[in-house]
């Protein structure tokens, strides 16, 4: 695990946020789950700038009361849309 998904865990440890907490995605009436820990490992394997960029955005977030689910919610979003475009064949 790198220093920067440490970073993002401890951030929300710190704010009480369990990383275990879940967002439910409704995808053409199919639920997908991700939890906070999935979305925060999963942009853990892009590049080491991507990886700063994700922890910058995620202490905005926290310093913007109640920024957390939804910052969530918008990085969950990106994760289904790249993964059902790898899907999709032209």
């Amino acid at each position: 695990m790198s220093q920067v998904s440490d970073k993002c865990k401890t951030l929300l440890l710190g704010e009480n946020i369990d990383i275990l907490s879940t967002i439910d995605y409704d995808v053409n009436g199919k639920t997908h789950s991700l939890s906070f820990e999935y979305i925060i490992d999963t942009f853990m394997k892009a590049s080491e700038e991507s990886q700063l960029v994700f922890l910058s955005a995620l202490q905005k977030s926290i310093n913007a009361k109640g920024g957390v689910e939804k910052f969530f919610e918008g990085m969950g979003q990106l994760l289904l849309m790249t993964h059902l475009s790898n899907e999709f064949e032209v």
